[in-house]
Formats: C-alpha cells, structure tokens, sequence
C-alpha cells in the first residue's frame, strides 16, 4: 500500500494539488517568519522532505526561496535599515564566513547532536521571551564595550555555522542577539535580520549547497513566489500591529521551532 501510494506521488510530481500545497505552505510558512522573525524552516523545510526532495536540494531550495523572504521583509522595512547600516555590515563580515564553513562541512556532521543543541535553545527562547514580558518593546541605542563586541562577534560567527548547515531557527538566534546586545526592538532587530540572514547569509548558503545536487526549478519557483509574498504580507502586518504581536508570534514560533527540532533528534537517535 505504501508502495502504490509512492508510486501515485511520483507519477504526479507535477500536478496541480502539489503545487498549490507549496506555494501554500511556502506563503503561510514565510508570513510567520516574517512576523517572528525567523522560523520558515520549521514547516517549509520539512514539506519539501516529505514530498520527496532529498535533504541537501531541499535545504538548498528552502535557502534560495529564504532570500525572496528577506527582500520581501526589506522591502517593506527599508526605513528601519538605514540607522543600522554599521551593525549589518558586523553581521554579514563576521557571518559570512560562519555560513561559507557550516554549508561546507554539512556532509560530514552528526546532524541529531545539532538538533538537540538547537532544540534547547529556541525552547529556552521561548520561555524567556515569555516571562520577560518588556522584551523588545522598545528600542534604544545601547553602544557596546570592546568585550561585548567581541562576544556579539563570536556569536555571530557561531550562528552562521548553524545557519549554512541546518537551517532551522537561525533568523530567530539573531533576532533575540541584537535585541539583548543592542537594546533593539523586534521590529527594528527583525528588520535587520531579514537584511542580513535572510538576503546574504540564506543567498550564500544556498550557493554553496546547490554545488551538492541540482536544485528543482519547479518547486523553487513556488517557493520564491510564495516567500516573497509571505514576508511581504508578514512585514505589513508587523508594522500594522507593532511589538505586540511580533513577540508574542516570537514566542510560539521559537517553542515550535524547539519542539520539531528535538522531535526530530530524538528519532534520529532510534
């Protein structure tokens, strides 16, 4: 049975149902992202899996389409961007080369181990973000000291690592870093995460991954179409509704985040 139903999926690998499901999982998944911050890889990533694209195409395309939701975002954020232009230039030069490592050496980690490490973060996230109930409400700017320079720098690096090889929840570590270390609001730190991880980081990722098997054009179509409209419409509704709903979306969508990525340890380790 599970034979014939396979056979049913690949012989209709073109077919309408399936293209209107991703470009529906793929807006849906990204107007989330957009208001949260990050998180698209909890639902877009595992869709692709489970229709049947192999694990390094399917992060590739999730990456590639990931970069029409960080233009979708600044498009509509373009104003929160320009007094953070010095901060966006730390990230993507200290980043950059966090990603460029991490999609290289994708072939050759123990994938559960980072699962867990991640899934007990966004958790971990989610719970703060949910007792400390002035979090990212509002926006200062707080100058850093050379020490915490460094460790933003250090994290940033160890980010983009996780970034270019797994994907899942990265948008959301960045996001809650420039709030703790910069005094940002969400919507300023989303804004610039879309800038940064959604365009640079996700862009080069995706480069350096599509080197491992060709990416299907069929579905990164639908996935860019889908991105770029979903992080629009999230962007929109940020500013509509302001740090309210952003964190309380943070907030869910990191416990998600956690709980898919330790569901999806756990049974690795089986």
């Amino acid at each position: 049975m599970l034979y014939l139903l396979s056979s049913l999926e690949n012989n209709f690998d073109l077919s309408f149902y399936k293209n209107i499901s991703i470009f529906l999982i793929s807006f849906f998944s990204n107007t989330f992202s957009a208001i949260s911050g990050g998180g698209a890889g909890l639902i877009q990533l595992p869709a692709l899996i489970l229709f049947g694209t192999p694990y390094y195409q399917a992060l590739a395309s999730h990456k590639l389409a990931t970069v029409a939701l960080g233009l979708g975002g600044s498009l509509r954020n373009y104003k929160s961007l320009r007094n953070d232009f010095y901060i966006a230039c730390q990230i993507l030069i200290f980043g950059l080369p966090g990603v460029i490592f991490g999609a290289s050496i994708v072939e050759f980690i123990s994938e559960q181990y980072l699962y867990l490490i991640l899934a007990i973060i966004s958790i971990f996230l989610a719970f703060y973000s949910f007792l400390k109930s002035d979090l990212g409400q509002t926006s200062w700017n707080n100058k850093l000291n050379s020490i915490h320079k460094i460790k933003f720098l250090i994290l940033i690096f160890i980010i983009g690592i996780l970034n270019g090889s797994i994907s899942s929840g990265t948008g959301l570590f960045v996001t809650i870093l420039l709030i703790k270390s910069y005094g940002m609001d969400f919507l300023r730190a989303i804004s610039l995460t879309f800038f940064t991880v959604g365009i640079f980081w996700n862009f080069t990722g995706a480069i350096f991954l599509s080197k491992v098997g060709s990416v299907p054009l069929n579905i990164l179509l639908l996935l860019i179409v889908g991105s770029f409209t979903g992080g629009y419409c999230g962007a929109h509704l940020s500013q509509l509704k302001g740090n309210k709903l952003i964190k309380k979306t943070f907030t869910i969508v990191s416990l998600f985040v956690g709980i898919s990525l330790f569901t999806k340890s756990i049974m690795s380790f089986m």
